[in-house]
């Protein structure tokens, strides 16, 4: 009996990397910005999946999830004391 081997395609899409500088600011790799049709001054989203996995994005305008996203950077101006003081604007 011949038993044939398997080739198994342990990467089924294509992978790229960009190294992080000492600000934590990378490089979004040229085929990555091609695909999402990226330009200087856009904003990508990172969506951290339970799975560990970050699936990347361009920003729309209205993108529900991005503002969900910086809504917890925004309860700073939520206390009684800015309702107070900012209540007759």
């Amino acid at each position: 009996m011949k038993v044939k081997s398997q080739k198994r395609n342990r990467r089924p899409h294509p992978r790229y990397s960009s190294r992080l500088t000492s600000k934590h600011q990378a490089t979004v790799p040229k085929e990555i910005r091609a695909q999402l049709k990226l330009e200087s001054g856009d904003e990508i989203v990172y969506e951290l999946l339970e799975d560990g996995t970050v699936v990347v994005r361009k920003s729309s305008p209205l993108d529900l999830d991005y503002l969900h996203a910086i809504n917890a950077t925004l309860n700073e101006w939520e206390s009684e004391e800015d309702e107070q003081a900012y209540k007759n604007l």
